[in-house]
């Protein structure tokens, strides 16, 4: 490690760290981590950010999006379910998915526009 990018010497704010450590016990940190762990899987990125473009697509439309079968896009699409990424619904013999909810997109939207804004600033 870089002498430049961390502390000279051992000290912190106690009460700043006893207010946190309560804040994070008092949330599901670990649910939150889940949630991102998922959409950051390359694909299952991909499955995101086409749902917000579009509101609803069916799982052989996404299959062709990301380039895979449709039994990989329903592995990617059980993984974004599981951790609220995603809602579906069926008709007939076919599933559409939605993201779960406009908290979603924006996730998505700010790390699009943060990406953005680092590649201005390097």
């Amino acid at each position: 490690m870089n002498k430049k990018d961390t502390c000279e010497i051992y000290c912190y704010d106690k009460e700043k760290v006893n207010r946190i450590q309560g804040d994070l016990q008092a949330i599901d940190i670990i649910s939150i981590a889940k949630m991102l762990k998922a959409i950051a899987d390359e694909n299952r990125a991909k499955i995101a950010y086409s749902l917000c473009q579009e509101d609803e697509l069916c799982v052989c439309d996404i299959a062709n999006i990301i380039g895979s079968t449709v039994a990989n896009a329903s592995h990617h699409l059980r993984t974004l379910h599981k951790q609220g990424v995603v809602k579906f619904r069926k008709e007939g013999k076919l599933a559409f998915y939605s993201l779960d909810d406009e908290h979603i997109k924006q996730i998505m939207m700010i790390a699009l526009a943060h990406k953005k804004e680092v590649e201005v600033n390097v």
